[in-house]
């Protein structure tokens, strides 16, 4: 830990420095120039939820949607709760050529989604170890109490801050699980026909356009079976878009 301790702070150091450096270059309207500093930090190995916005709020200034709507996408499954985000990526999606009603789903489903994604897993994380490690202090509190009435108040509290930590952990549980079942990606070519099967000369059934966002369902040989939010759904080429 000693040995590394340094080197990782050193790294640390090259990423702020470089954070900081992107951040002045959109500042100063460079975008393209901020987009490779961003582009830099993530291909240290570095994922952050800032970074990717960041980078969709400069490709949205170069108008460049499809990858705008990615990378606010990417920033979404890393803090799924930021208000900031789901605002741009409403901004972005309104660019695109195709305006596409999502399919309305049952109301419990949409509630226990909503509830799950009010953070990021490593809030959700954070929360679980203070309201577990609070409860296990509280019911040490429980074990030299003198009175009844103390040893019952922390012996309840103690349950209760336990059971909201469960409760916290198994929310970041299900947040990994959707994001896991949710594999998605947006349309990076101009017009892509949908097809009936995988296959060129099979049946065309809609067109749809850069910058759209499918739910992958299926992967065979090159070949992508998508759906849209609307429910449509249809085979499509690999090539055509790229995963969130």
């Amino acid at each position: 830990m000693l040995i590394a301790a340094p080197l990782t702070a050193k790294a640390d150091d090259q990423v702020n420095s470089l954070f900081t450096k992107g951040n002045d270059q959109y500042a100063k309207a460079k975008y393209q120039d901020a987009v490779k500093t961003y582009q830099a930090i993530l291909d240290k190995g570095y994922q952050s939820a800032v970074v990717y916005f960041n980078m969709g709020n400069a490709y949205y200034k170069l108008g460049e949607i499809p990858s705008a709507v990615l990378y606010y996408e990417k920033a979404h499954k890393l803090a799924p709760g930021d208000e900031d985000i789901k605002f741009n990526i409403q901004l972005a999606n309104a660019k695109t050529t195709d305006k596409i009603e999502a399919t309305p789903g049952f109301f419990l489903t949409n509630w226990w989604n909503a509830f799950i994604l009010c953070c990021s897993v490593n809030s959700l994380g954070i929360i679980t170890v203070l309201l577990i490690g609070a409860g296990f202090g509280v019911l040490t509190f429980y074990l030299f109490a003198q009175s009844v009435g103390l040893k019952k108040a922390s012996f309840y509290g103690a349950l209760a801050l336990i059971f909201l930590g469960l409760v916290t952990a198994l929310m970041g549980a299900s947040q990994v699980h959707y994001f896991a079942a949710h594999h998605q990606a947006v349309v990076f070519n101009n017009a892509v026909t949908v097809k009936s099967e995988p296959g060129a000369a099979s049946k065309n059934l809609f067109v749809i356009h850069d910058g759209t966002k499918v739910d992958i369902l299926e992967d065979n040989n090159g070949w992508m079976r998508i759906r849209l939010s609307n429910g449509n759904e249809g085979w499509m080429m690999a090539t055509d878009v790229k995963p969130i």
